[in-house]
């Protein structure tokens, strides 16, 4: 009984995180608008354990107000049930529990149950437990390893291991923790003379226990065998994401056989009945019969408004946005501390990484949408100008002031105050894609009479073009010739101990040095992500001076996407040809520039440098996954867009909402197990379904936050 009692525990905290987003709504509508720490455990080695690889091997709408309510107090329940549903199911039995209370393994039972509790208690998340059995004699042995996400890294030394006691007939130990979340290469090598001895490659499993054996085979030729025995097998840390994933799939599929069942007339009326008996039983009775989506927009003026406007706005965009902005919030929220969750140490791709280029994306598609609808409802230019500029003030001033996470580094001051960030870059990527825009935007996209008419939404404005081609060509320049002290010309790469430590400071090349000579050191962000691969130390800023220059290159990439859907109205296959055209064209250009290797192109993906590549590859995935979301939402009308068209439609307010309450509960509570993927992920699901919920009900409210 004790093992379920924190249990109910979650189940009470999901229905008062529930209560809690409800009880907020009223305010808002009154007030308008990583480091890994290692660690030594003991361990008697079990020689019986299944064994490894030897030497060099590898492993391992509602009709009436009241019914609307009642619909969304049910939806509202509903989501309650799916986050202590999530909670109970991914903390059951036998996935991750605090204590080591897990379903018995082999040994059975209470033995199982110790071993694992003993396990949990001396291992970390994302380590594993690995004993060095040295049965060799003098002079010892050195342990050294190497990530194979570390490219072109060098070897960290781990731990000395003692030669063996002859007279004693006892071998030399020591243990180490070891990283799970990426394969490594052990390296051992004799503590004189540097010879190397034996290389193994191995991808450990978290809270696993291992053994390495090191002995001499034959005493005549000095041959030296390594081999890796498994102790104790890992657990298997993936489940609690196959689990989440049941969870909503099987909540989506009753929604989906809800709506089904309320379109059979007598399920209708029994639902409105139990809803609001009284107004139902008028409704039915009367001449009017059985009411319908369409009588109740009629009978009022206000809904029969909300709804023209409602089909006039472009669905899939605010679908696109509230996805990309979910994805946003629950990796910021930690992911579940999967490492695929986070942002990558330097080249390459996460999921973490794909969410802020799509909302720049999204943010130039909705410029051309609504500076020409602006202009064609009579606003002057000067008048939509000072509106852009206002915006992006208001942007940049809430992003230094409000979500600054130099916070962490005790109360803001000038010292300490990060510069660039992540509203900053939207807020001038938006005055420059905004004021460009306006400056060649007609109030009428009409057909250009030209000689390429299928060019339309490209030749008129080539002086956009141009400028855009001159932003590039800087970035190319200041990236590849810009001399930087200490460090090769046209460096791209990450510091620290990556390129073999020629180039400990050289933390981004030109983009990092820019930054620190502008901006100042303090005044940038102080942990980036290359820190924990790649042991860099020199603060480097993702969101800095010379990696905005191509997020206007991506915005004004979303801007043509929105032209498209302009110039191309009521012809979707000619809006949906010209997105899949653009995604080739896209994914073409990446291709040659990182000539399809994640190292090795001459300009890889990243991130951290938003470089070109990864601003056309970021590119080609938008334009793929806005003709789907078209398609879907706008053409066929499978997929209304929810739940993400309800946080779309309040970006601003679920971001900086998620990032100042991120520390409170029922955002965030005291886990039971801190050193539990199954918990972390709980709690992140939860926070992020939450602000899912609180932006369904500002939907329903039509409470919109606007700058």
């Amino acid at each position: 009984m004790r093992g379920h009692a924190w249990q109910r525990d979650v189940l009470k905290a999901a229905a008062s995180s529930t209560l809690a987003a409800l009880r907020i709504l009223p305010c808002l509508r009154a007030g308008g608008p990583e480091l890994r720490a290692g660690g030594q455990g003991r361990l008697t080695p079990e020689n019986t354990g299944k064994r490894g690889p030897r030497g060099g091997g590898g492993g391992g709408p509602a009709p009436g107000r009241s019914a609307e309510r009642g619909a969304m107090a049910a939806a509202a329940g509903l989501v309650a049930a799916v986050a202590a549903a999530l909670g109970a199911l991914l903390m059951a039995p036998g996935l991750s529990q605090p204590d080591g209370q897990g379903a018995p393994g082999p040994r059975g039972g209470a033995a199982a149950a110790a071993a694992a509790a003993e396990r949990r208690r001396s291992g970390r998340m994302d380590q594993a437990l690995l004993l060095v059995r040295n049965e060799l004699p003098a002079p010892g042995l050195n342990l050294a390893a190497r990530s194979g996400s570390c490219h072109q890294c060098l070897y960290q030394f781990l731990a000395f291991v003692p030669p063996s006691n002859e007279s004693l007939r006892k071998p030399g130990t020591a243990s180490v923790m070891v990283d799970t979340q990426h394969p490594l290469t052990l390296l051992l090598n004799s503590s004189v003379g540097d010879r190397d001895l034996c290389k193994i490659q191995y991808h450990f499993g978290e809270f696993g226990n291992y053994s390495l054996v090191v002995k001499t085979l034959s005493t005549s030729n000095q041959t030296v065998s390594c081999d890796l025995i498994i102790n104790e097998g890992p657990i298997n840390s993936y489940l609690p994401i196959l689990f989440a994933f049941l969870v909503y799939m099987g909540i989506l599929a009753l929604l989906i056989a809800g709506r089904f069942l309320m379109k059979i007339d007598p399920v209708r009326n029994w639902v409105y009945k139990k809803l609001n008996p009284r107004a139902t039983d008028r409704m039915i009775n009367s001449e009017l019969g059985s009411p319908n989506t369409t009588d109740s927009i009629n009978c009022d003026p206000a809904l029969q408004s909300w709804s023209s406007g409602s089909r006039q706005r472009l669905r899939s965009l605010d679908t696109f946005r509230g996805l990309s902005l979910v994805i946003m919030v629950f990796v910021n929220y930690g992911g579940g501390k999967y490492w695929f969750f986070k942002h990558e140490s330097w080249n390459g791709l996460t999921v973490a990484d794909l969410v802020f280029p799509w909302f720049v994306f999204i943010m130039g598609t909705s410029i051309a949408l609504a500076l020409g609808s602006m202009l064609r409802w009579g606003s002057s230019k000067w008048k939509v100008l000072r509106k852009i500029i206002w915006r992006s003030f208001v942007l940049i001033l809430l992003g230094i002031v409000v979500v600054n996470p130099n916070y962490c580094l005790g109360p803001l001051s000038w010292d300490n105050l990060r510069i660039p960030g992540v509203l900053q870059r939207l807020g001038f990527t938006y005055l420059v894609v905004a004021a460009l825009e306006l400056l060649f935007t007609r109030a009428d996209s009409g057909t250009w009479e030209g000689r390429f008419p299928a060019l339309q939404d490209i030749l008129p404005y080539w002086p956009q073009w141009i400028f855009i081609l001159v932003l590039e060509t800087i970035w190319l320049c200041l990236t590849f010739l810009l001399p930087v002290p200490d460090c090769p010309r046209g460096y791209l790469g990450p510091g620290g101990i990556g390129d073999f430590g020629k180039y400990p400071n050289c933390t981004g090349g030109a983009a990092g040095y820019i930054d620190r000579l502008l901006l100042g050191e303090k005044h940038m962000y102080q942990h980036p992500s290359s820190g924990v691969i790649y042991q860099s130390t020199m603060p480097y800023d993702p969101e800095g001076i010379l990696g905005t220059i191509n997020s206007i290159v991506m915005a004004f990439l979303g801007l043509q996407a929105g032209k498209i859907t302009l110039f191309y109205k009521d012809q979707p296959k000619q809006i949906m040809s010209r997105f899949l055209i653009w995604g080739i064209v896209m994914g073409v250009i990446s291709a040659i520039l990182t000539k399809c290797s994640k190292e090795e192109g001459f300009i890889p993906i990243n991130k951290n440098l938003w470089s070109i590549s990864y601003v056309t590859t970021m590119s080609c995935f938008a334009f793929i996954l806005l003709l789907l979301i078209y398609y879907l939402v706008d053409v066929k009308k499978w997929w209304s867009g929810a739940p993400f068209l309800y946080p779309g439609m309040n970006s601003i307010l679920v971001y900086i909402g998620h990032q100042v309450f991120a520390n409170y509960f029922p955002f965030k509570w005291k886990m039971q197990d801190s050193q539990s993927h199954a918990e972390h992920l709980t709690q992140n699901l939860t926070a992020t379904t939450l602000w899912v919920i609180i932006s369904y009900i500002l939907y329903r409210k039509r409470i919109f936050w606007k700058i």
